[in-house]
């Protein structure tokens, strides 16, 4: 029930929610004051949530910086959230990834160049599965094609969501005799990474964050970034609205 009412939160407050509703409510109603006003604040929110510059500045604030590799001390455990491929489509010979892999393709970098000694992953197949295997297994077969050898990857494959990947994560350490007390490596998306630092901050894991998928980029004054307008702009809004109204709710249930 939580989950349906926090998605059902979420698309009443998305920007092109509001937008649609501002807009067709002031051509339904363009007779009235207040009708007018409605379609031109829809149509100023659309110019606004569109362009690209505003959006990359939104998306700056809010990911943390990346951290060099040379950064990072050695961790006996780097964990991985999952939420990066394309489960919708079958198949038990390859991996197929939506944007997210550098999730576990800097996990796997920090892998070789000694700073972790294992992979634990966590992830399960969702609320809606149409794909028999698990996130962390298709994961898994990908570390495997790599040339990792099998006993330093750790697969957690029940969790559904931010909260369950560090209370499952926690009770896969326990249950396999892994000491708690230790500090991993949290490695997840910037945009997503401080509702997951908070979630196994929660759970009693300490963990030092390891940011990567940027949706942002380094400022760029030209005329496209300024003044075109570019339909991805109001998706990175939608992802960074989503992400707040989930923090939010997880402050509520008290997951963080």
């Amino acid at each position: 029930m939580f989950f349906y009412f926090s998605q059902f939160l979420s698309f009443l407050a998305m920007p092109l929610t509001i937008v649609l509703a501002l807009i067709i409510g002031g051509a339904v109603f363009i007779r009235r004051k207040w009708g007018k006003r409605c379609l031109w604040i829809g149509i100023g929110l659309l110019i606004f949530f569109t362009n690209p510059f505003l959006s990359n500045l939104a998306l700056l604030a809010w990911e943390p910086d990346f951290k060099s590799f040379d950064q990072i001390e050695n961790h006996e455990i780097g964990i991985v959230l999952t939420g990066v491929t394309n489960l919708s489509k079958t198949a038990t010979d390859r991996t197929f990834f939506n944007k997210g892999a550098d999730r576990i393709t800097h996990a796997l970098q920090l892998y070789r160049m000694g700073k972790i000694k294992k992979i634990l992953i966590t992830g399960g197949q969702g609320l809606n599965p149409v794909n028999p295997q698990t996130e962390a297994e298709v994961l898994k077969r990908f570390l495997l094609m790599t040339g990792i050898p099998e006993s330093d990857i750790l697969i957690e494959d029940q969790a559904k969501n931010t909260a369950q990947n560090a209370q499952f994560t926690k009770v896969f350490l326990e249950k396999n005799g892994i000491t708690t007390d230790q500090k991993f490596i949290l490695i997840t998306s910037a945009f997503h990474m401080y509702r997951s630092k908070g979630c196994f901050d929660k759970v009693g894991l300490n963990t030092t964050t390891f940011p990567t998928d940027y949706y942002s980029h380094d400022i760029k004054y030209d005329i496209p970034a300024l003044f075109y307008p570019d339909a991805e702009s109001i998706t990175y809004w939608h992802k960074l609205v989503k992400e707040w109204i989930g923090i939010a709710m997880y402050k509520v249930a008290g997951y963080m």
